[in-house]
């Protein structure tokens, strides 16, 4: 019998090829019309086919590429070699895939935990995201920056979507109501937007009216001249309260209002500087006036300067208004004598008062017999020796002496 043998196989005469597998031969194929030597080294590259499959499943384990496709890899080579039609050490290839088996299985647990971990960051993150965007929306419209919030909200819809793009596969039961969140939270703060710039909207058209009116009043005030300025403050002080508008009208509008009161201001200005002069020459009159107030004696001669008085008084008036910042101090100095000369005259008149003369002569004689009868109290007292009522008289003795000595000198 003819046949060509190798290590691990034969091919016979009629080209049937066998294998020598894990000590069990079993037939692999047929390949006739050809050499022996030939039939047998078509198989021999099949194996070499099925080993270079291996060695490129453990050279991709080493790299640590996909663990599920490096283990959908394994399976098919494992299926492959149950019973390879091929002529090689078979089982040698079989103990290499199965070695490398728990390297698989560690990869697909790291890759599981790596997916669970990356699973668990992103729901995080989206919370994150969800829960500042639901601030924003809870915000009070009135105190919100509309302009940086919106920024805000378009970032975190950003980071939402960059999510969604680069995430692994998510649960629907973990992510939906984290979605639902953040969609409601979008909604409600474009509804508040919505809501906030249509009501300042309406508010700015009040505004425009109100301001409008104001414009109008001013420009009116302009013909009456300089006494309408303290008419256009009122005007500015309710420009300043009725706020702001949005859009250029409202500069607008503030330009017609200014461009109205530096009108006003303009011949205010020109009319103080007239009476600044008039002013002046009105405050020197009044300086010298007061200078003959102030020499008046009303103890030389009481009726003579309450007549001068009233006459300077008179001439006093028809001076003139002075400087805004002389008012007080020519004023005082007027009020001044004024003053003086009024006190003299009660003097006189309680001095000159027979009702006051009788007042006073009746305290002195309550007085004068008040002392006398101490005078006999201090006597007994001191006949007696005794120094307790010595001091109590003394010391009421004392006390009328000095009180009388004060009416004296006021009746004087």
């Amino acid at each position: 019998m003819t046949q060509t043998v190798s290590s691990h196989g034969r091919v016979d005469e009629d080209n049937n090829v066998y294998v020598v597998d894990n000590g069990t031969e079993r037939k692999v194929g047929q390949y006739p019309g050809v050499p022996m030597a030939e039939a047998l080294a078509y198989f021999e590259r099949k194996f070499s086919d099925l080993e270079a499959n291996v060695r490129i499943l453990e050279q991709r384990v080493k790299g640590k590429a996909d663990a599920a496709s490096i283990a959908k890899a394994a399976q098919k080579l494992s299926a492959d070699l149950a019973e390879p039609m091929a002529v090689g050490n078979i089982q040698e290839l079989r103990d290499r895939v199965a070695s490398i088996s728990p390297s698989i299985e560690q990869m697909k647990k790291d890759k599981s935990e790596a997916t669970d971990k990356l699973v668990a960051d992103t729901l995080a993150t989206r919370r994150d995201i969800a829960t500042k965007a639901q601030a924003l929306a809870d915000k009070d419209p009135s105190k919100t920056q509309w302009k940086s919030a919106s920024i805000q909200m378009n970032e975190l819809f950003e980071k939402w979507q960059q999510s969604q793009k680069a995430a692994p596969r998510i649960p629907r039961k973990d992510s939906e109501p984290i979605w639902k969140s953040f969609s409601q939270a979008r909604t409600k703060f474009e509804s508040n937007k919505r809501a906030f710039f249509s009501a300042l909207s309406a508010e700015s058209k009040n505004v425009r009216a109100k301001k409008t009116a104001l414009v109008t009043q001013a420009e009116a005030l302009v013909a009456k001249g300089a006494d309408s300025a303290s008419d256009y403050r009122k005007l500015l002080d309710q420009w300043k309260l009725s706020g702001r508008s949005q859009g250029a009208q409202d500069d607008q509008l503030w330009d017609r209002f200014k461009a109205a009161g530096d009108s006003i201001y303009a011949v205010r200005k020109e009319v103080l500087a007239k009476e600044s002069v008039e002013f002046q020459a009105n405050y020197e009159a009044k300086l010298a006036i007061i200078a003959e107030a102030e020499k008046l004696d009303p103890a030389a001669n009481l009726a003579e300067a309450k007549k001068q008085l009233l006459l300077l008084q008179t001439r006093y008036e028809k001076a003139g208004k002075v400087p805004k910042d002389k008012i007080r101090e020519t004023d005082d100095r007027i009020r001044s004598v004024e003053k003086r000369i009024k006190e003299a005259e009660q003097e006189h008149w309680r001095k000159s008062d027979p009702a006051a003369i009788e007042r006073t002569n009746g305290v002195l004689s309550q007085l004068e017999e008040s002392i006398a009868k101490l005078e006999q109290e201090l006597q007994a007292a001191e006949g007696a020796n005794d120094s307790a009522k010595i001091q109590k008289a003394k010391d009421a003795l004392d006390a009328r002496r000095s009180w009388l000595e004060v009416v004296k000198q006021n009746q004087s």
